[in-house]
Protein backbone atom coordinates (compact mmCIF):
# COMPACT_ATOMS: atom_id res chain seq x y z
CA UNK A 1 0.00 0.00 0.00
CA UNK A 2 2.78 2.42 0.96
CA UNK A 3 4.64 1.61 -2.24
CA UNK A 4 1.54 2.42 -4.33
CA UNK A 5 1.10 5.75 -2.54
CA UNK A 6 4.80 6.55 -3.01
CA UNK A 7 4.65 5.75 -6.73
CA UNK A 8 1.53 7.89 -7.18
CA UNK A 9 3.17 10.83 -5.44
CA UNK A 10 6.31 10.40 -7.55
CA UNK A 11 4.27 10.38 -10.76
CA UNK A 12 2.34 13.48 -9.76
CA UNK A 13 5.51 15.30 -8.74
CA UNK A 14 7.85 14.16 -11.49
CA UNK A 15 5.62 14.76 -14.50
CA UNK A 16 5.58 18.56 -14.15
CA UNK A 17 9.29 18.47 -13.28
CA UNK A 18 10.00 16.52 -16.47
CA UNK A 19 7.97 18.98 -18.55
CA UNK A 20 9.93 21.91 -17.07
CA UNK A 21 13.27 20.18 -17.67
CA UNK A 22 12.26 19.39 -21.24
CA UNK A 23 11.42 23.04 -21.84
CA UNK A 24 14.74 24.12 -20.33
CA UNK A 25 16.59 21.62 -22.48
CA UNK A 26 14.94 22.84 -25.67
CA UNK A 27 15.74 26.44 -24.73
CA UNK A 28 19.25 25.33 -23.82
CA UNK A 29 19.90 24.05 -27.32
CA UNK A 30 20.12 27.62 -28.57
CA UNK A 31 22.85 28.37 -26.04
CA UNK A 32 26.50 28.29 -26.95
CA UNK A 33 28.52 25.13 -26.46
CA UNK A 34 32.02 26.25 -25.57
CA UNK A 35 35.15 24.17 -25.19
CA UNK A 36 38.74 23.96 -26.21
CA UNK A 37 37.65 21.36 -28.77
CA UNK A 38 34.92 21.69 -31.37
CA UNK A 39 33.32 18.24 -31.40
CA UNK A 40 31.14 17.82 -28.31
CA UNK A 41 30.09 14.30 -27.35
CA UNK A 42 28.69 15.73 -24.12
CA UNK A 43 24.99 16.28 -23.48
CA UNK A 44 22.44 16.09 -20.69
CA UNK A 45 22.38 12.30 -21.07
CA UNK A 46 23.21 9.36 -18.76
CA UNK A 47 25.95 8.01 -21.06
CA UNK A 48 28.09 11.08 -20.32
CA UNK A 49 28.92 9.19 -17.11
CA UNK A 50 30.70 6.60 -19.30
CA UNK A 51 32.61 9.20 -21.35
CA UNK A 52 29.94 8.55 -24.01
CA UNK A 53 31.25 5.03 -24.61
CA UNK A 54 28.85 2.63 -26.35
CA UNK A 55 26.81 5.48 -27.81
CA UNK A 56 25.99 3.64 -31.06
CA UNK A 57 25.11 0.32 -29.37
CA UNK A 58 24.03 0.68 -25.72
CA UNK A 59 20.46 1.93 -26.38
CA UNK A 60 20.00 2.70 -22.69
CA UNK A 61 17.41 5.46 -23.18
CA UNK A 62 15.78 7.81 -25.68
CA UNK A 63 19.04 9.68 -26.37
CA UNK A 64 19.84 6.91 -28.85
CA UNK A 65 17.52 8.80 -31.23
CA UNK A 66 20.52 11.05 -31.86
CA UNK A 67 23.31 8.54 -31.16
CA UNK A 68 22.12 5.66 -33.36
CA UNK A 69 18.50 5.73 -34.62
CA UNK A 70 18.66 2.00 -35.45
CA UNK A 71 19.05 1.25 -31.73
CA UNK A 72 15.65 2.82 -30.97
CA UNK A 73 14.15 -0.60 -31.75
CA UNK A 74 15.65 -1.93 -28.48
CA UNK A 75 13.36 0.35 -26.43
CA UNK A 76 10.11 -1.41 -25.59
CA UNK A 77 8.11 1.71 -24.64
CA UNK A 78 7.82 5.37 -25.50
CA UNK A 79 10.59 7.32 -23.81
CA UNK A 80 11.49 10.90 -23.08
CA UNK A 81 15.02 11.88 -21.99
CA UNK A 82 15.97 15.42 -21.10
CA UNK A 83 18.07 17.46 -18.73
CA UNK A 84 20.41 20.33 -17.99
CA UNK A 85 24.15 20.54 -18.64
CA UNK A 86 26.78 23.03 -17.53
CA UNK A 87 30.20 23.44 -19.14
CA UNK A 88 33.07 25.37 -17.60
CA UNK A 89 36.30 25.95 -19.52
CA UNK A 90 39.60 26.82 -17.84
CA UNK A 91 42.04 27.90 -20.54
CA UNK A 92 45.14 29.95 -19.65
CA UNK A 93 47.90 30.74 -22.13
CA UNK A 94 51.49 31.00 -20.85
CA UNK A 95 53.58 33.25 -23.10
CA UNK A 96 57.14 32.18 -23.97
CA UNK A 97 57.80 34.79 -26.63
CA UNK A 98 55.77 37.72 -27.95
CA UNK A 99 56.68 40.56 -30.31
CA UNK A 100 54.19 43.06 -28.92
CA UNK A 101 53.84 41.94 -25.28
CA UNK A 102 50.54 41.89 -23.43
CA UNK A 103 50.65 38.68 -21.38
CA UNK A 104 48.52 35.56 -21.61
CA UNK A 105 45.09 37.15 -21.23
CA UNK A 106 44.15 35.27 -18.05
CA UNK A 107 41.47 32.58 -18.19
CA UNK A 108 39.93 32.75 -21.65
CA UNK A 109 37.18 30.28 -20.76
CA UNK A 110 33.85 30.78 -19.03
CA UNK A 111 30.75 28.90 -17.86
CA UNK A 112 27.98 28.02 -20.30
CA UNK A 113 24.59 26.43 -19.50
CA UNK A 114 23.08 24.05 -22.02
CA UNK A 115 20.66 21.17 -22.38
CA UNK A 116 19.41 18.39 -24.62
CA UNK A 117 16.17 16.59 -25.40
CA UNK A 118 15.26 13.25 -26.98
CA UNK A 119 12.01 11.39 -27.54
CA UNK A 120 11.30 7.94 -29.00
CA UNK A 121 7.81 6.79 -30.02
CA UNK A 122 7.01 3.10 -30.52
CA UNK A 123 4.73 2.90 -33.56
CA UNK A 124 4.59 -0.92 -33.55
CA UNK A 125 6.85 -3.87 -32.76
CA UNK A 126 9.27 -3.03 -35.59
CA UNK A 127 9.01 0.73 -36.18
CA UNK A 128 10.28 3.60 -34.02
CA UNK A 129 10.16 7.35 -34.58
CA UNK A 130 12.46 9.70 -32.70
CA UNK A 131 13.72 13.23 -32.36
CA UNK A 132 16.80 14.65 -30.64
CA UNK A 133 17.78 18.26 -30.03
CA UNK A 134 21.01 19.67 -28.69
CA UNK A 135 24.47 20.72 -29.86
CA UNK A 136 27.38 18.51 -30.85
CA UNK A 137 29.73 21.15 -32.20
CA UNK A 138 31.00 24.48 -30.87
CA UNK A 139 33.73 26.58 -29.31
CA UNK A 140 34.29 29.92 -27.63
CA UNK A 141 37.20 31.82 -26.06
CA UNK A 142 37.57 35.39 -24.76
CA UNK A 143 41.17 36.56 -24.14
CA UNK A 144 40.38 40.22 -23.58
CA UNK A 145 41.60 43.23 -25.57
CA UNK A 146 45.26 43.52 -24.59
CA UNK A 147 46.80 40.05 -24.53
CA UNK A 148 49.88 39.07 -26.56
CA UNK A 149 47.89 37.34 -29.34
CA UNK A 150 45.37 40.16 -29.80
CA UNK A 151 46.30 40.55 -33.48
CA UNK A 152 45.20 36.94 -34.05
CA UNK A 153 42.05 36.95 -31.89
CA UNK A 154 40.55 38.72 -28.90
CA UNK A 155 37.12 37.15 -28.67
CA UNK A 156 35.69 34.41 -30.89
CA UNK A 157 32.97 31.78 -30.95
CA UNK A 158 31.26 29.32 -33.24
CA UNK A 159 28.07 28.02 -31.65
CA UNK A 160 25.46 25.58 -32.95
CA UNK A 161 22.06 24.14 -32.14
CA UNK A 162 20.78 21.03 -33.95
CA UNK A 163 17.45 19.23 -34.36
CA UNK A 164 17.56 15.62 -35.61
CA UNK A 165 14.30 13.72 -36.36
CA UNK A 166 14.92 10.04 -37.07
CA UNK A 167 13.38 6.64 -37.81
CA UNK A 168 14.40 3.12 -36.81
CA UNK A 169 13.18 -0.19 -38.20
CA UNK A 170 13.81 -3.78 -37.08
CA UNK A 171 14.50 -6.03 -40.08
CA UNK A 172 14.64 -9.22 -38.03
CA UNK A 173 15.63 -10.54 -34.62
CA UNK A 174 19.27 -9.58 -35.13
CA UNK A 175 19.43 -6.49 -37.35
CA UNK A 176 17.90 -3.02 -37.18
CA UNK A 177 18.51 -0.01 -39.42
CA UNK A 178 17.81 3.67 -38.98
CA UNK A 179 18.46 7.16 -40.22
CA UNK A 180 17.62 10.80 -39.75
CA UNK A 181 18.07 14.30 -41.05
CA UNK A 182 19.49 17.23 -39.13
CA UNK A 183 19.14 20.99 -39.28
CA UNK A 184 22.02 22.85 -37.65
CA UNK A 185 21.78 26.54 -36.85
CA UNK A 186 25.16 28.23 -36.34
CA UNK A 187 26.53 31.62 -35.38
CA UNK A 188 30.11 32.78 -35.94
CA UNK A 189 31.58 35.77 -34.14
CA UNK A 190 35.15 37.05 -34.18
CA UNK A 191 36.82 40.18 -32.81
CA UNK A 192 40.49 40.89 -33.52
CA UNK A 193 42.76 43.87 -32.88
CA UNK A 194 44.54 45.59 -35.80
CA UNK A 195 48.10 46.82 -35.41
CA UNK A 196 48.09 50.38 -36.76
CA UNK A 197 51.92 50.38 -37.08
CA UNK A 198 51.87 53.97 -35.79
CA UNK A 199 53.83 54.47 -32.53
CA UNK A 200 51.57 55.62 -29.70
CA UNK A 201 48.36 55.02 -31.63
CA UNK A 202 45.72 52.71 -30.16
CA UNK A 203 44.88 49.43 -31.90
CA UNK A 204 42.23 49.27 -34.53
CA UNK A 205 39.52 46.62 -34.56
CA UNK A 206 38.13 43.98 -36.92
CA UNK A 207 34.82 42.27 -36.14
CA UNK A 208 32.99 39.61 -38.10
CA UNK A 209 29.56 38.13 -37.31
CA UNK A 210 27.03 36.03 -39.21
CA UNK A 211 24.55 33.16 -38.85
CA UNK A 212 23.65 30.27 -41.13
CA UNK A 213 21.66 27.03 -41.21
CA UNK A 214 23.17 23.84 -42.60
CA UNK A 215 21.63 20.43 -43.25
CA UNK A 216 22.91 16.89 -42.98
CA UNK A 217 21.87 13.34 -42.27
CA UNK A 218 22.86 10.36 -40.13
CA UNK A 219 22.58 6.62 -40.74
CA UNK A 220 22.89 3.69 -38.36
CA UNK A 221 22.77 -0.08 -38.11
CA UNK A 222 22.51 -2.28 -35.02
CA UNK A 223 23.46 -5.94 -34.70
CA UNK A 224 22.04 -7.83 -31.71
CA UNK A 225 23.95 -11.07 -31.30
CA UNK A 226 21.89 -11.77 -28.16
CA UNK A 227 20.05 -9.92 -25.42
CA UNK A 228 23.45 -9.41 -23.82
CA UNK A 229 25.57 -8.27 -26.77
CA UNK A 230 25.07 -5.48 -29.30
CA UNK A 231 27.21 -3.81 -31.97
CA UNK A 232 26.36 -0.51 -33.64
CA UNK A 233 27.77 1.47 -36.56
CA UNK A 234 26.81 5.05 -37.39
CA UNK A 235 27.66 7.61 -40.02
CA UNK A 236 27.00 11.34 -39.66
CA UNK A 237 27.34 13.43 -42.82
CA UNK A 238 29.19 16.70 -43.06
CA UNK A 239 27.23 19.92 -42.65
CA UNK A 240 28.22 22.91 -44.78
CA UNK A 241 27.96 26.31 -43.12
CA UNK A 242 28.40 29.36 -45.35
CA UNK A 243 28.96 32.57 -43.42
CA UNK A 244 28.92 35.90 -45.23
CA UNK A 245 29.52 39.30 -43.66
CA UNK A 246 31.24 42.56 -44.49
CA UNK A 247 34.00 42.84 -41.87
CA UNK A 248 33.68 45.90 -39.66
CA UNK A 249 37.17 47.49 -39.72
CA UNK A 250 37.72 50.60 -37.61
CA UNK A 251 40.60 52.88 -36.61
CA UNK A 252 43.10 50.90 -38.66
CA UNK A 253 45.48 53.83 -39.25
CA UNK A 254 46.98 55.18 -42.52
CA UNK A 255 49.55 52.42 -43.04
CA UNK A 256 47.03 49.59 -42.78
CA UNK A 257 44.45 51.59 -44.72
CA UNK A 258 46.87 51.69 -47.62
CA UNK A 259 47.38 47.92 -47.31
CA UNK A 260 43.64 47.33 -47.37
CA UNK A 261 43.29 49.18 -50.66
CA UNK A 262 44.68 46.02 -52.24
CA UNK A 263 41.58 44.27 -50.95
CA UNK A 264 38.32 46.23 -51.33
CA UNK A 265 36.10 46.05 -48.26
CA UNK A 266 33.60 43.70 -49.75
CA UNK A 267 31.64 40.87 -48.18
CA UNK A 268 33.84 38.11 -46.78
CA UNK A 269 32.55 34.58 -47.28
CA UNK A 270 33.79 31.84 -44.97
CA UNK A 271 32.88 28.23 -45.74
CA UNK A 272 33.12 26.00 -42.67
CA UNK A 273 32.36 22.29 -42.64
CA UNK A 274 31.21 20.34 -39.60
CA UNK A 275 33.10 17.17 -40.50
CA UNK A 276 31.60 13.82 -41.38
CA UNK A 277 32.11 11.16 -38.73
CA UNK A 278 31.95 7.39 -38.34
CA UNK A 279 31.54 5.57 -35.02
CA UNK A 280 31.57 1.87 -34.16
CA UNK A 281 30.35 0.85 -30.69
CA UNK A 282 29.80 -2.30 -28.67
CA UNK A 283 27.79 -3.07 -25.54
CA UNK A 284 27.96 -6.29 -23.55
CA UNK A 285 26.23 -7.33 -20.33
CA UNK A 286 28.66 -9.48 -18.38
CA UNK A 287 26.23 -10.17 -15.51
CA UNK A 288 22.78 -9.01 -14.49
CA UNK A 289 24.43 -6.08 -12.72
CA UNK A 290 27.56 -5.29 -14.72
CA UNK A 291 27.96 -4.18 -18.36
CA UNK A 292 30.84 -2.81 -20.47
CA UNK A 293 30.89 -0.78 -23.68
CA UNK A 294 33.22 1.06 -26.02
CA UNK A 295 33.71 3.18 -29.16
CA UNK A 296 36.04 3.49 -32.12
CA UNK A 297 35.57 6.60 -34.24
CA UNK A 298 36.89 8.76 -37.08
CA UNK A 299 36.22 12.42 -37.96
CA UNK A 300 37.11 14.15 -41.23
CA UNK A 301 38.75 17.31 -39.82
CA UNK A 302 40.83 17.84 -42.96
CA UNK A 303 37.66 19.29 -44.55
CA UNK A 304 37.02 21.83 -41.76
CA UNK A 305 37.79 25.11 -43.59
CA UNK A 306 39.33 28.51 -42.80
CA UNK A 307 38.30 29.64 -39.32
CA UNK A 308 41.04 32.18 -38.43
CA UNK A 309 39.95 35.76 -39.17
CA UNK A 310 42.69 38.36 -38.75
CA UNK A 311 44.62 40.82 -40.90
CA UNK A 312 47.95 39.49 -42.25
CA UNK A 313 50.70 41.39 -44.04
CA UNK A 314 49.36 40.30 -47.43
CA UNK A 315 45.98 41.87 -46.70
CA UNK A 316 44.30 38.46 -46.38
CA UNK A 317 41.63 38.13 -43.68
CA UNK A 318 41.48 34.32 -43.40
CA UNK A 319 43.89 31.43 -42.91
CA UNK A 320 43.63 27.70 -43.53
CA UNK A 321 44.95 25.96 -40.40
CA UNK A 322 45.78 22.65 -42.13
CA UNK A 323 43.73 20.31 -39.96
CA UNK A 324 44.09 16.53 -40.14
CA UNK A 325 41.58 13.74 -39.54
CA UNK A 326 41.15 12.58 -35.94
CA UNK A 327 40.46 9.23 -34.27
CA UNK A 328 38.45 8.42 -31.16
CA UNK A 329 38.46 5.51 -28.70
CA UNK A 330 36.39 5.09 -25.53
CA UNK A 331 35.72 2.46 -22.84
CA UNK A 332 32.98 2.54 -20.23
CA UNK A 333 31.18 0.41 -17.65
CA UNK A 334 27.97 0.38 -15.60
CA UNK A 335 27.30 -1.40 -12.32
CA UNK A 336 23.91 -1.72 -10.57
CA UNK A 337 25.03 -1.91 -6.95
CA UNK A 338 21.48 -1.90 -5.52
CA UNK A 339 18.09 -2.60 -7.13
CA UNK A 340 17.60 1.16 -7.68
CA UNK A 341 21.11 2.64 -7.97
CA UNK A 342 23.46 2.35 -10.96
CA UNK A 343 26.99 3.73 -11.16
CA UNK A 344 28.91 4.39 -14.35
CA UNK A 345 32.44 5.36 -15.33
CA UNK A 346 34.45 5.77 -18.51
CA UNK A 347 37.48 7.16 -20.28
CA UNK A 348 38.06 8.26 -23.88
CA UNK A 349 40.80 9.65 -26.10
CA UNK A 350 40.72 11.80 -29.25
CA UNK A 351 43.80 12.49 -31.35
CA UNK A 352 44.78 16.07 -32.23
CA UNK A 353 43.72 17.55 -35.58
CA UNK A 354 46.92 19.65 -35.63
CA UNK A 355 50.38 18.18 -36.25
CA UNK A 356 52.56 21.29 -36.10
CA UNK A 357 52.70 24.08 -33.52
CA UNK A 358 52.91 26.72 -36.25
CA UNK A 359 49.52 25.61 -37.62
CA UNK A 360 47.77 25.90 -34.24
CA UNK A 361 45.96 29.19 -33.73
CA UNK A 362 44.86 30.69 -30.39
CA UNK A 363 41.51 31.08 -32.12
CA UNK A 364 41.16 27.28 -31.93
CA UNK A 365 43.72 25.82 -29.48
CA UNK A 366 42.89 22.23 -30.39
CA UNK A 367 45.00 19.34 -29.14
CA UNK A 368 44.52 15.71 -28.16
CA UNK A 369 41.77 15.22 -25.57
CA UNK A 370 41.33 12.76 -22.69
CA UNK A 371 37.92 12.42 -21.05
CA UNK A 372 37.40 11.01 -17.54
CA UNK A 373 33.79 10.49 -16.45
CA UNK A 374 31.55 9.15 -13.69
CA UNK A 375 27.80 9.11 -13.11
CA UNK A 376 24.89 7.88 -10.98
CA UNK A 377 21.33 6.92 -11.91
CA UNK A 378 18.42 6.33 -9.49
CA UNK A 379 15.16 4.57 -10.39
CA UNK A 380 12.41 6.48 -8.62
CA UNK A 381 9.88 4.07 -10.09
CA UNK A 382 9.94 1.54 -12.91
CA UNK A 383 8.94 4.45 -15.21
CA UNK A 384 11.12 7.32 -14.02
CA UNK A 385 14.88 7.52 -13.58
CA UNK A 386 16.88 10.54 -12.51
CA UNK A 387 20.64 10.93 -12.56
CA UNK A 388 23.71 13.02 -12.97
CA UNK A 389 27.17 12.80 -14.49
CA UNK A 390 30.49 14.61 -14.36
CA UNK A 391 33.24 14.65 -16.94
CA UNK A 392 36.72 16.20 -16.92
CA UNK A 393 38.25 16.84 -20.34
CA UNK A 394 42.03 17.32 -20.49
CA UNK A 395 42.63 19.24 -23.72
CA UNK A 396 46.43 19.14 -23.67
CA UNK A 397 49.05 21.89 -23.71
CA UNK A 398 48.16 23.01 -27.26
CA UNK A 399 51.52 24.63 -28.04
CA UNK A 400 51.34 27.71 -30.32
CA UNK A 401 54.22 29.02 -32.42
CA UNK A 402 52.80 31.69 -34.74
CA UNK A 403 54.97 33.91 -36.92
CA UNK A 404 52.84 36.77 -38.14
CA UNK A 405 55.35 39.24 -39.53
CA UNK A 406 55.38 42.93 -38.65
CA UNK A 407 51.60 43.33 -38.63
CA UNK A 408 50.61 40.54 -36.26
CA UNK A 409 53.94 39.72 -34.63
CA UNK A 410 55.19 36.40 -33.28
CA UNK A 411 53.43 34.57 -30.47
CA UNK A 412 54.87 31.46 -28.87
CA UNK A 413 53.71 29.57 -25.80
CA UNK A 414 51.46 26.86 -24.46
CA UNK A 415 48.37 26.45 -22.31
CA UNK A 416 49.19 25.87 -18.65
CA UNK A 417 45.47 25.22 -18.11
CA UNK A 418 43.29 23.69 -20.80
CA UNK A 419 40.52 21.78 -19.05
CA UNK A 420 36.79 21.46 -19.46
CA UNK A 421 34.51 20.49 -16.59
CA UNK A 422 31.07 19.28 -17.64
CA UNK A 423 28.19 18.12 -15.46
CA UNK A 424 24.58 17.23 -16.14
CA UNK A 425 21.29 16.41 -14.42
CA UNK A 426 19.02 14.15 -16.45
CA UNK A 427 15.61 12.50 -16.36
CA UNK A 428 14.37 9.44 -18.28
CA UNK A 429 10.60 8.89 -18.42
CA UNK A 430 9.07 5.72 -19.87
CA UNK A 431 5.37 5.54 -20.69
Amino acid sequence: MRQKIFRSVCRCFCRPVIVVLAALAVLGTVSAVHAAGLWMYEGAMPDMGMANAGRAASALDASTAGGNPAAMTVLDRNQLETGFMGISLASTFRVENSTYGGGGGGNAGYFTPNGSFAYVHCVNERLRLGIAAGSYFGLGLDYGDHWSGRYYVQDGSLVTAAVNPSIGYRLNEYVSIGGGVSAVGAKMYNKTAINTLVPGRADGRLTYEDTDIGYGYNLGILFELSKKTRFGLTYRSEVDLNFSDKPDIRNEGPVVEELLKKRPRRTLGIDTVIPQAVMFSFWHRLTDRFSVCGNLGWQDWSAFGKPEISLSGSGSLTADLNYHDTYHVALGAQYRFTPKWTASTGISYDTSPIKHDYDRSPTLPLDRAYRYAAGLQYDITSDITIGGAYELIDCGTARVDKQGGELRGDVKGKYSKNFVSAFNLNVVWKF
